[in-house]
């Protein structure tokens, strides 16, 4: 699979397979071997060509939540401190593929966190930071972690004392590291890693990627997967994707955001999901575009980031959308993309608006995007069959004969980890939901739980 870093509505498919366009920004991703398609290989593609174009940026407000500076980051920058992280990692001495934890809130070190874990040749593991120790460990247990690298600091909370906790009550979690302040004693501190080692920036994303885990809240798992009697009453499902399905369902969301390489993301959403990962980090990277995360809501911060003259793509949650109706940020945006996630109501939204995007998040199976000026998601939940080819080459959509929605397609292939081992109940290819469309005049109004 080859991947497009400049994708408008063209068809999605066809852009993973061939990536030359007349015309166009040539593809960074051209020339990369599928068994390398990693994240860490977009971003050396991009690095290679543009080196001094800003990858990534922090929110402005970053110091008074964590203790740690804002910065830009241009993609020369981040490749250079993942390879050494790569290299600190790899210093651990763990198998190969082995689980390695990320709890993280969403700036900058995380994303560089996660492209290290991979070049390492380990599995990331995306540990949401807001969760408390007992679902923590609960999720550690689910995915074997053997290690986990986090943060000292965020506001009030220290997560890195909350993984040493966890830590001595799962033994197999042998390694605990923190980018600082506040590194606990025992704590491998990451900011040293960095500059203790000098990793092979050039070597970052020629090997295969090992793929990632997410974990689906208790009773959001997928239909036909559930967890043994043995796990704990409400324990979170782990859920493992391959990096082409990862990279796929980041494609399908490009297509209705139609970013262009030197732009930026600004994303409102944690990257601990696929939500946040697919709409965020990876799109970042396919498209060759800047991101920039506002883990915690500032308005002032907000504010001051849309008024930098840059065309913006802003991906923020579906409850926002009243709040941003009331003020002008519609109009500083290139395009406004709100994430639903199911269950969850449709009639509220105004249809027709341009530069209006809508994704829906199927728990940790599936994102369904559309604009709202053409393939509306309201118009495709209720007859699959509208669907593009731009997004069938990607992700398909049935209605089973008792509504339940289904999904297949490469952007929504993942499998359930029960004690680290994959398990794969879908003979037919279909992965079924939780959920079903109710339907008025045509159109999906709302989702709706089996």
């Amino acid at each position: 699979m080859a991947a497009q870093a400049t994708m408008r509505r063209d068809d999605a498919s066809s852009l993973l397979r061939d990536p030359g366009l007349p015309g166009r920004e040539a593809p960074v991703t051209a020339g990369i071997s599928g068994a390398a398609m990693g994240l860490g290989a977009l971003l050396a593609a991009v690095a290679d060509r543009h080196p001094a174009r800003i990858a990534l940026v922090d929110q402005a407000s970053k110091p008074a939540w964590c203790g740690r500076p804002a910065i830009a980051w241009t993609f020369a920058a981040a490749r250079e401190i993942v390879a050494r992280l790569a290299e600190g990692l790899q210093q651990l001495r763990l198998p190969p593929k082995s689980p390695v934890g990320l709890c993280m809130a969403g700036m900058a070190e995380a994303h560089l966190a996660f492209l290290a874990i991979e070049q390492a040749g380990h599995v990331p593991c995306l540990l949401p930071v807001t969760w408390d120790e007992d679902r923590l460990l609960q999720a550690v247990e689910a995915a074997q972690v053997l290690a986990v690298l986090t943060q000292g600091v965020l506001g009030s909370e220290r997560p890195a004392e909350t993984l040493c906790r966890v830590a001595m009550r799962y033994f197999p979690l042998r390694f605990i590291a923190a980018f600082g302040p506040h590194v606990p004693d025992g704590v491998i501190s990451l900011d040293q890693v960095v500059l203790d080692h000098r990793g092979d920036a050039a070597a970052l994303g020629t090997g295969p990627a090992a793929g990632l885990v997410t974990f689906a809240l208790p009773g959001s798992g997928p239909a036909r997967l559930a967890g043994p009697p043995s796990e704990p009453e409400g324990a979170p499902l782990a859920m493992r994707r391959e990096a082409e399905a990862l990279t796929a369902a980041a494609a399908s969301c490009l297509v209705p955001l139609r970013v262009e390489p030197g732009e930026r993301i600004l994303s409102l959403l944690p990257p601990s999901d696929l939500k946040g990962l697919a709409t965020g980090l990876t799109a970042a990277l396919l498209a060759g575009a800047t991101l920039e995360c506002h883990p915690v809501f500032d308005a002032g911060a907000l504010s001051a980031a849309l008024d930098q003259p840059v065309p913006t793509h802003l991906i923020a949650p579906a409850w926002m959308e009243a709040g941003f109706a009331r003020t002008t940020v519609p109009g500083r945006l290139r395009t406004l993309a709100y994430l639903h996630r199911a269950p969850c109501r449709l009639s509220g939204r105004l249809p027709g608006r341009a530069g209006v995007v809508d994704i829906v998040a199927f728990d940790e199976t599936a994102l369904l995007c559309g604009r709202r000026d053409a393939q509306d998601v309201g118009l495709v939940l209720a007859a699959p069959e509208r669907a593009g080819a731009e997004r069938t080459g990607l992700i398909q959509l049935r209605r089973d004969p008792d509504g339940r929605l289904s999904f297949r397609g490469p952007a929504c292939e993942v499998r359930m980890l029960r004690r680290g081992i994959t398990v794969d109940e879908n003979s037919d290819g279909w992965m079924p939901s939780r959920f079903r469309a109710s339907l008025f005049a045509g159109v999906a109004t709302a989702l709706t739980e089996v």
